[in-house]
């Protein structure tokens, strides 16, 4: 049987999740999910910094940045909402935050009216076939 890649990291976080989630509930700004996340991730023995900046390149210049909510473990980023419901350009946006960090595993995690997580994978290989498949030539 094939486990996922860092599995263990992410059970973990969606472990914190939802008891971060069942014990205040619905309806705090994101910030208060946010630090009640870190700490619960500590108590697990989870190494996590919250609010990692990140920069964002276009032909080796720096074209922006931004701020993901909680990086874990060094090889996870977790992004936290706190809307009525997740849409896809939430998964597009955690997509690309991986992008730009090379790293692999996204979390999106919202603390809606009912608790819900994505789990999103953008692998080194995927990008590399990706990128030979869409090769453009120019007319």
């Amino acid at each position: 049987m094939k486990t996922l890649k860092h599995s263990k990291i992410t059970g973990k976080v969606i472990k914190a999740f939802y008891t971060v989630y069942n014990t205040l509930g619905y309806g705090f700004l994101e910030k208060v999910y946010e630090n009640a996340m870190f700490i619960e991730l500590e108590k697990l023995g989870v190494q996590c910094s919250n609010q990692f900046p990140a920069t964002v390149y276009y032909d080796d210049l720096i074209v922006g940045d931004f701020v993901a909510d909680i990086l874990v473990e060094k090889v996870v980023i977790v992004e936290l909402k706190t809307i009525e419901k997740l849409a896809p350009v939430h998964e597009t946006i955690l997509v690309n935050y991986l992008k730009a960090t090379e790293l692999e595993i996204g979390l999106l995690l919202n603390f809606g009216p009912k608790p819900e997580f994505k789990r999103r994978i953008l692998t080194k290989e995927y990008l590399l076939r990706n990128l030979e498949e869409n090769d453009f030539i120019e007319a």
